[in-house]
């Protein structure tokens, strides 16, 4: 019988990143700059989701990968999930996906071929809903499960949407509530109850096919999704871009009442801690409730956004369509503290 699919590996979904403070080291001195060359826009000197090439026609290019470990027992979700959290980063640009190829990874020797055909049916579903053509992949003989994409999408230059347009004075929007990493490793460790799955489930499926409206959006100065890093991780990698602060009100952020429990015993992926470990000389967190959620690693997690005030209540009935749960946060600043660049009070 095969063992518990998140039983095989160490990780799971985007609680599986190398943490933000290695992967610098990391990456140091490796990474290609924004225009190092005629026709590219954007590499990966900025954290952006996507690599962006500069077509002739004008029209933007977006690339992308993401793959991942199981962060859920159920195959099918699991597929879904790192489907939807591929194609995220395409929408996070203002962009629409043209196409994907699947990246996996199978234990063939210790999990059935059924439940492989499983993953990967349910990253066709998703694509499939979205009439995103899944065209082909690759595939090894792996220890740990992986699933995931890579897709190439497009977007008018005028839509492009980056970290690195926020300016002082935007309000932040969060389109999805918080609580995906507890519930996953309460998921995992076999603590989870019904409810705290089906909310799991839920958030793990929910495409983010909301980016491709606000793109169109020219009050939106600048926007990602929310994974790995946490809600805290990903506004600092826009803070830093755009060379602004934020400041953030915790009553206002949304996240899901089946994960307030194990908030409250400190139900958390490991790569929680390492967030916060990679991020504390830059933040403050004033409200201790805060804390778990702020640096809860989301898989397929919600876009994040800022806008011009002017325009807050049409943008945020934009994304009330698709996300009802979307709020306004907080609110970007020329400069808090000094070497502060979050304070969530």
């Amino acid at each position: 019988m095969d063992k518990a699919l998140t039983s095989y590996s160490k990780g799971s979904g985007c609680g599986c990143k190398i943490q933000p403070a290695v992967l610098e080291k990391l990456l140091d001195g490796l990474r290609l700059e924004n225009n190092s060359s005629p026709s590219m826009l954007l590499a990966n000197s900025m954290n952006e989701d996507c690599a962006a090439l500069e077509l002739p026609s004008g029209e933007i290019l977006l690339q992308t990968l993401d793959f991942f470990t199981p962060m859920v027992n159920d195959a099918g979700v699991f597929g879904k999930a790192a489907a939807a959290n591929a194609l995220s980063d395409i929408y996070a640009m203002g962009g629409i996906p043209l196409m994907a190829n699947s990246i996996f990874g199978w234990p063939i020797d210790k999990i059935s071929l059924e439940i492989a055909k499983d993953v990967l049916k349910g990253g066709i579903d998703v694509c499939d809903s979205l009439n995103v053509p899944l065209s082909g992949g690759h595939s090894i003989d792996s220890q740990d499960p992986i699933y995931g994409l890579s897709v190439t999408g497009i977007v008018n230059k005028e839509n492009l949407k980056t970290n690195s347009g926020a300016k002082p004075g935007d309000l932040i929007i969060l389109t999805k509530e918080l609580g995906i990493g507890m519930m996953a490793a309460a998921h995992k460790r076999g603590v989870s109850n019904s409810n705290q799955d089906k909310k799991l489930f839920e958030l793990l499926t929910s495409v983010n096919s909301l980016g491709a409206d606000l793109g169109k959006e020219k009050s939106v100065s600048s926007m990602t999704d929310i994974t790995g890093f946490g809600l805290l991780g990903h506004l600092m990698e826009i803070c830093n871009a755009s060379g602004v602060s934020a400041v953030l009100d915790w009553k206002k952020i949304p996240h899901a009442i089946e994960a307030v429990e194990l908030a409250r015993t400190f139900v958390l992926p490991d790569n929680a801690m390492r967030n916060w470990n990679s991020y504390e000389t830059n933040a403050v967190i004033e409200n201790s409730d805060a804390f778990a959620w702020v640096v809860d690693p989301q898989t397929n997690g919600g876009l994040l956004l800022t806008v011009d005030p002017s325009q807050i209540e049409h943008v945020l009935n934009i994304c009330r369509i698709k996300n009802p749960e979307s709020a306004v946060i907080g609110e970007v600043h020329d400069s808090i503290q000094v070497n502060k660049k979050v304070i969530i009070n």
